[in-house]
């Protein structure tokens, strides 16, 4: 799917073509096919580095390295015989938004089918790495399972050129081999790449637990200048992840840090509280599904403290509770520059939900995205999400399915977001046991949005009435109906478990609408 993504759209030859006329042809398609390759194979890698994304920051990185490329192209006009056959010089490895990376710097053999490579598949493989000269700064060899044999292949080849390689994407590379026989090829890939400069270091999806992290010591001790590491979906325990903080010698140039789907637990976390705490310069952190509790998700979030340039971090699907809540409230206004933050189903309830808006209110109206789903939010902090969310008005994304904010704070959440919020694509209320009015009022708060792509409201009690006016709104507003979600799983004879609101819903209106303009006052001062 992102392949045909990306590829229809390319249409450089024909603008090429109207440029150089019937003389250029050839040239046209050469530089087609040029820029197709190299913007696909950044694209390409970009994406491999979000595995959890839709693919839609790879396709606007394709779009926008393609355009970039043929404008410089169309500029300099058509090229003499001489000027054809002169080779396209190296660009360097950079992130999705600098320049791209020629294809023969990269080495990717994790395409076609996930399968075991035995020594002479590894050898045909890796052969492009033997050529004399070769210029390879990147290797991907994920979703290829090595034995013994294909990593006694593998290894003299990588010591041959670690001094060159920059980046090392060795992820799922022993899936189904033996303990003992993955054991021993992490520790021949690891020998073979010691000493080896890596900014850009992938070990994800290989059951390491801790055995596994020490297997790969020797690379590991190593590294002095890592700027992103990836240690995914690899069974890191408390000991493995105690393993992890004493082997990785420096993590003072750090910029990317993930550790999501592990299990890791609170003791687990004080180990990686440790590597954070050493890693001021960290701009996206994730320690998402890692089944860390209460005192972990306290040590964590007062580590993040030391991470002043953070700009995304993702703590979902943990058991945070809200101690862990209240003391990531207290980190997160020495975060000035946090554009993303994802807490959903962290069992924030409403009181580290309204200590978290209140921290955000005042430190964080640059975010951009913010993910709260899944945390017994209900209506009685629905007015100091209200204010936070004021005061937020570059919001591209906002979530807070699977909560009980029901009509109540559907009308107090929805309020604050009617004016402004220009930026907003996607809202997804889904799962709150709104009815009629609360569903009404989201499609009114975003008919008008300019960059609204999503309005999802699915898994409520909405009924039929309900969703003809829900439709109408849109359609009298400046979004057609395309941007409503799916309804599969609204129930619209469905009702609310009965509860009694804690305060009249007129009389919260009231004193949001009060601390709304007090908001707006301090914005405009």
């Amino acid at each position: 799917m992102l392949v045909e993504r990306m590829t229809k759209n390319l249409s450089t030859e024909t603008i090429f073509s109207r440029k150089y006329g019937l003389l250029g042809k050839q040239e046209a398609h050469e530089n087609a096919k040029r820029i197709e390759e190299l913007c696909f194979a950044s694209a390409d890698e970009h994406f491999k580095r979000e595995p959890d994304g839709d693919g839609s920051s790879a396709v606007q990185l394709y779009a926008k390295e393609t355009s970039k490329l043929m404008l410089e192209v169309l500029k300099k006009g058509p090229r003499t015989t001489a000027e054809l056959e002169a080779p396209v010089a190296d660009t360097p490895p950079v992130p999705a938004d600098a320049p791209l990376v020629p294809a023969d710097t990269v080495l990717d053999i994790s395409g076609g089918k996930r399968a075991f490579i035995e020594a002479d598949e590894a050898k045909e493989l890796l052969s492009p790495l033997t050529k004399p000269g070769n210029s390879y700064k990147r290797i991907c060899f994920s979703n290829r399972s090595f034995g013994i044999g294909a990593a006694n292949v593998a290894g003299p080849i990588l010591e041959a050129v670690k001094n060159q390689l920059t980046e090392v994407d060795i992820s799922d590379f022993v899936a189904g081999r033996p303990e003992d026989e993955a054991l021993d090829v992490m520790r021949i890939f690891s020998k073979a790449l010691e000493g080896s400069v890596l900014r850009y270091l992938n070990i994800s999806d290989n059951a390491l637990g801790e055995k596994g992290v020490r297997a790969f010591s020797e690379l590991l001790k190593s590294q002095e200048s890592l700027e992103e590491l990836y240690v995914m979906n690899d069974g890191i325990s408390e000991e493995a992840a105690k393993a992890l903080s004493e082997l990785i010698p420096a993590t003072d140039k750090l910029k990317v840090l993930h550790f999501h789907n592990n299990m890791t637990g609170d003791e687990g976390a004080i180990y990686i509280a440790e590597m954070v705490k050493r890693s001021p310069n960290v701009e996206s952190f994730r320690c998402s599904a890692t089944r860390i509790g209460s005192d972990g998700g306290v040590a964590l979030s007062e580590a993040l403290g030391t991470c002043t340039r953070l700009k995304k971090l993702d703590l979902r699907d943990n058991l945070f509770g809200v101690d862990a809540g209240l003391a990531l409230s207290e980190t997160l206004p020495k975060l000035p520059d946090l554009v993303e933050l994802y807490l959903s189903d962290l069992n924030l309830e409403n009181e580290g939900t309204k200590a978290i808006a209140n921290a955000l209110k005042q430190s964080a109206p640059q975010l951009e995205v913010l993910e709260m789903a899944g945390n017994e939010i209900n209506a009685r902090a629905a007015p100091d999400l209200a204010e936070c969310l004021t005061a937020m008005q570059s919001l591209k994304k906002l979530t807070l399915a699977e909560n009980e904010l029901k009509d109540h704070g559907a009308v107090i959440i929805a309020k604050s977001l009617e004016d402004g919020h220009t930026d907003l694509k996607e809202l997804d209320v889904s799962t709150n046991m709104l009815q009629r009015v609360g569903a009404r009022c989201f499609a009114r708060a975003v008919a008008n949005k300019p960059a609204l792509v999503q309005l999802n409201i699915n898994g409520n009690f909405i009924s039929d009435e309900g969703i003809d006016e829900v439709k109408e709104i849109l359609k009298a507003g400046k979004k057609s109906l395309d941007v409503l979600g799916s309804l599969d799983e609204n129930e619209p004879d469905g009702e609310p478990d009965d509860e009694e609101e804690d305060e009249d819903a007129e009389d919260n209106e009231d004193e949001l609408d009060s601390k709304l303009q007090s908001v707006k006052v301090e914005q405009d001062d």
